[in-house]
């Protein structure tokens, strides 16, 4: 585990980018990943579409207007409905 400094997480991400090693896996933090999909330092984004509609929340698509091609990789739905998706920069 690394711990990203809560000024500069985008710097420190790039840096981790650039070093030998594994692969860099993130749960959860929404407005982190907001920013790297805006930085262009996403190489997979794995997504899973829950089966209900909500009438508002929070999205993880920087809402810059920018559009981002994205190619499925991947798609495998779960008994309980939830398609879970892999998606790779096209």
């Amino acid at each position: 585990s690394t711990l990203l400094s809560a000024e500069d997480a985008i710097s420190d991400v790039a840096s981790l980018r650039q070093q030998q090693g594994r692969d860099i896996v993130m749960w959860g933090s929404l407005s982190l990943v907001r920013a790297l999909l805006a930085q262009g330092l996403v190489d997979e984004l794995n997504l899973m579409i829950e089966p209900i509609l909500l009438g508002r929340g929070k999205s993880v698509f920087p809402d810059d207007g920018a559009a981002r091609p994205l190619e499925l990789v991947r798609a495998v739905t779960a008994s309980t409905g939830v398609l879970m998706c892999t998606y790779r920069p096209a």
